[in-house]
């Protein structure tokens, strides 16, 4: 949900669909941040319309803004290294839907909306921006977090969730005290 906040900060509420959506408890938090479907993207027609997709052959460039009104963010963060999920899950039941790629690392979604927008809206290209391919997160004394994604440099600082930080720490806490194992 932060993450979600997040993204909806940075493209606006009325630039932002949710879809597969099917729990309405989780359509009623969405709603405030964007316009939200039960139904999966695949059966949503979507006029020229863009997957993301770390394995597509192409990057998205600055001359891809007027080729596309929507870009498809899969949002299947998690695996390291990936396993090509958003291939698997979407790209190949959209087969009309051109595809492009943010680089070979794994951003977080609202990372990568921030830079999608960068490149159609400031003209930036994937090299204009600054990157730091692993985050280390320091939880306590002695304990961190290491996060194998790919975050986007703003002034120095990578791109992170208001609360993200505090939402990790309260996370490992509530893991140690219920004796599980934060992977």
């Amino acid at each position: 949900l932060l993450e979600y906040t997040h993204i909806s900060s940075i493209i606006g509420k009325d630039n932002l669909i949710f879809t597969n959506i099917s729990q309405p408890a989780a359509r009623k938090k969405l709603n405030p941040l964007g316009t939200v479907h039960q139904q999966s993207v695949r059966h949503i027609p979507l006029e020229k319309a863009c997957i993301l997709d770390p394995f597509a052959p192409k990057p998205l460039t600055p001359n891809d803004k007027n080729k596309f009104d929507y870009i498809i963010f899969g949002g299947i963060l998690g695996d390291h290294p990936m396993k090509a999920r958003t291939k698997k899950e979407l790209s190949r039941f959209c087969k009309t839907i051109p595809t492009r790629h943010l680089g070979k690392e794994q951003f977080p979604t609202d990372n990568a909306v921030y830079v999608a927008k960068e490149i159609l809206e400031h003209h930036k290209t994937l090299t204009d921006l600054n990157y730091l391919d692993t985050l280390e997160i320091d939880i306590q004394e002695g304990e961190s977090i290491i996060l194998p994604f790919r975050y986007v440099l703003i002034n120095n600082q990578p791109l992170l969730a208001p609360g993200f930080k505090e939402f990790l720490k309260k996370q490992k806490m509530v893991s140690t005290l219920l004796n599980v194992k934060v992977i």
